[in-house]
């Protein structure tokens, strides 16, 4: 029982230091005495808290703290970190943001003053003169696009990290990027055949587009003169598509409205074939229709009316009492005979 007890207590005593150095390194924590200040960046990208605070590649700090400038400058970051007491910190030092691998991660790196100065105080801001942003990646690596393509993704990463180096300024590196440099050259070269055909077929082609270059002139002129009379007529344009809109939200109610009276005319159209396909109604309208025609001009031959001359005229009065009584004027001329 004794061994078994102190086993266990050995156990524990480990798996607690272990657990409590883990948590410390997970942390990123710095302990010891130290000093805080702040800087201002132009850009704090990627930066998070906990990250290092470096001098000469050495961890001296901890970053504690990332906020919008006090003076709600949306365009400046102030960045709050401790220094460590044995940390030399003068006046004229600087703090530049730098990658610490090709996930993104960054820290902050000071450099002391070359000279010796007074020491800063505690609480001293760099300001924006004091301080450098992170390397622009993207703007970096579009540059060396082209030459990746040639490389395997292993090689992709060395050579990434190696310029990463040399561009903030670790020059013992330098010696390894020629080296990446020389196997992408003797991979250009093992690839000799494969570049000679491209530029070759390029040669073809731009030699037809050289042939081809009157068409080409006036094919790009008059694409130009059609994007520049269709900028100048952009206001008619969009006031006839807002009018073709409209006249077709019209057009779509007049069908609309008149649906109900077409769907009858359409039935009744079927009456109206019957009583034409009786033919001796129609031919005698048709016979008759001169005559009427010269009787219908002689009447209205003296000018734009119609001379009409009343023979008879009919027609009853309602009395209040109901009596409907007859009212009317019996012909006299004997043309009325």
């Amino acid at each position: 029982m004794r061994a078994t007890l102190i086993k266990s207590v050995v156990f524990t005593v480990v798996t607690v230091l272990a657990t409590v150095t883990l948590a410390s390194v997970i942390r990123n924590g710095s302990s010891g005495p130290h000093r805080t200040y702040s800087a201002m960046f132009s850009d704090v990208t990627s930066l998070n808290k906990g990250d290092d605070v470096r001098m000469a590649g050495v961890k001296i700090g901890t970053v504690t703290h990332i906020s919008l400038d006090q003076n709600g400058q949306a365009n400046e970051a102030k960045v709050t970190f401790t220094v460590a007491d044995s940390a030399p910190l003068d006046q004229g030092s600087t703090a530049e943001l730098r990658f610490r691998n090709l996930v993104g991660q960054r820290y902050v790196d000071l450099h002391p003053a070359d000279t010796t100065s007074p020491a800063l105080p505690a609480g001293y801001t760099f300001s924006l003169d004091q301080t450098k942003p992170a390397l622009d990646l993207t703007l970096l690596f579009n540059g060396f696009q082209p030459l990746f393509q040639f490389l395997d993704p292993k090689d992709v990463n060395t050579l990434s990290g190696e310029i990463i180096a040399v561009f903030q300024g670790e020059g013992p590196t330098v010696n390894d990027l020629l080296s990446s440099t020389a196997s992408l050259t003797s991979t250009l070269a093992d690839r000799d055949q494969v570049i000679g055909d491209l530029i070759t077929n390029l040669n073809d082609v731009m030699g037809v587009v050289d042939a081809h270059s009157d068409q080409l002139d006036t094919t790009l002129v008059t694409l130009e003169q059609l994007v520049s009379g269709l900028a100048s007529d952009r206001t008619t344009i969009g006031d006839t598509i807002s009018g073709l809109g409209q006249l077709t939200t019209s057009v779509a109610d007049l069908l609309g409205q008149s649906r109900a009276p077409l769907k009858k005319d359409i039935a009744s159209l079927s009456d109206l074939s019957g009583n034409l396909s009786s033919g001796d109604q129609l031919n005698s309208f048709l016979k008759t229709l001169p005559t009427k025609l010269d009787a219908i001009g002689r009447t209205a031959s003296y000018g734009s009316w119609l001379n009409f001359y009343v023979c008879s005229i009919q027609g009853k009065i309602p009395l209040p009492e109901g009596y409907m009584g007859d009212l009317g004027a019996n012909p006299v001329a004997s043309r009325c005979s």
